[in-house]
């Protein structure tokens, strides 16, 4: 399913295959929480700007519409229109982020809907089952995620739990797959590594799990507001326990900078909202920089958001326009630029791949690692 064809340091240039076809990584997933890019871009335009994969959240399909009811419909694929390989989070993060009552069980998280407030109940099973009904490429474990800072022994203690929610996810999955009526017989599971700041954590959490064949590995619990400098030191402390055969994934990272890094340090895949939260706000990324295209000394400029960009906004569109639509109050404004940025990510990854081919990544990273988290 992964092969790795080319290294550099601890860098990988490799193909995952899946039944919703082949990825090359390194590779972006663009987020579609619910089922669709926040910014009114559909699952038709993301060909059109380079995405190889969605991401889509088992939390908040459940809530609405149902993941039942997609199911019914045909699954993500079908319900959405998107035909590539699809990434459903386990809705982990969700629960312990958006939940504000939950009681945390051996056998799962009892909590209230953000929505509705109705009381909803998950745990292994039940991730499994959603995702199941959502008959997405990917299923992400069900997992504890723990903000940072966290007390030691509690950080422990959610490790150890979330390993033993991990084989029953795996138990699931497989009963699940075997099933007559699944939308997605060959289904994969990623575990997720998970244990704070602390480097024996992470270790002896990456050391278990891996233990579990699982089709592909993610580190969890980052880029949650502690320092970059931490996050990076996980990432290489846990990278040499993690199987080389399988896609390494870390979840919801980040700017370019810390994609580039990311890269250096062996990761494979990556998500995160922020190169479509930040166009909703006019904050566009280029190879100079980032812009606010807010400013008034865009008013003018008739020139695309970057020069040499192929993007559809910036084959079409000037500066100046685009600020008058965000004046405006134009919905438009919102998909000129989120376009912008997907394409922007999905093109700095197929630059990263093209430099791990040719040797240069090394070179490619220190030209943009810091230019490309650079407010202009």
């Amino acid at each position: 399913m992964f092969t790795v064809l080319k290294q550099e340091g601890t860098a990988r240039r490799g193909e995952f295959q899946t039944v919703h076809g082949t990825v090359q990584t390194p590779a972006f997933m663009n987020v579609a929480t619910a089922g669709a890019i926040k910014g009114a871009v559909s699952a038709f335009d993301l060909k059109d700007i380079g995405c190889q994969v969605q991401l889509c959240n088992t939390y908040h399909l459940h809530v609405r519409p149902g993941d039942k009811l997609i199911k019914e419909l045909g699954g993500l694929h079908k319900f959405t229109g998107w035909d590539g390989p699809i990434l459903t989070d386990s809705g982990g993060f969700q629960v312990f982020s958006l939940a504000k009552l939950r009681k945390i069980r051996e056998e799962g998280v009892h909590f209230n809907s953000h929505v509705d407030g109705r009381k909803i109940f998950m745990g292994p099973e039940e991730s499994m089952q959603i995702q199941s009904n959502l008959g997405s490429t990917i299923a992400m474990a069900f997992d504890e995620c723990v903000q940072n800072p966290a007390p030691y022994t509690y950080a422990k203690a959610s490790c150890e739990r979330t390993v033993r929610w991990l084989v029953r996810c795996k138990a699931e999955m497989q009963r699940l797959n075997a099933l007559e009526g699944t939308i997605n017989p060959h289904q994969m599971l990623f575990g997720i590594n998970q244990g704070c700041t602390f480097d024996d954590l992470r270790i002896e959490n990456m050391k278990q799990i891996a233990e579990l064949d699982l089709d592909g590995y993610a580190i969890g619990g980052l880029a949650v507001g502690e320092p970059k400098e931490d996050m990076y030191r996980i990432i290489s402390a846990v990278e040499p326990f993690m199987p080389q055969n399988k896609p390494r994934y870390l979840m919801g990272v980040g700017t370019p900078g810390n994609i580039l890094e990311g890269v250096s340090r062996g990761v494979d895949l990556f998500d995160c909202v922020m190169p479509s939260r930040n166009a909703r706000h006019g904050q566009l990324f280029t190879k100079k920089g980032i812009i606010n295209i807010n400013n008034e000394k865009y008013k003018k400029d008739l020139s695309p958001i970057e020069e040499g960009c192929n993007c559809p906004t910036c084959q079409n569109h000037s500066r100046a326009y685009i600020r008058h639509l965000f004046k405006a109050g134009e919905m438009l404004a919102m998909r000129l630029c989120v376009m912008h940025n997907l394409y922007f990510y999905n093109t700095l990854m197929k630059e990263i791949r093209d430099a791990l081919d040719n040797g240069t990544f090394r070179e490619f990273k220190e030209q943009y690692t810091d230019l490309l988290d650079t407010r202009i």
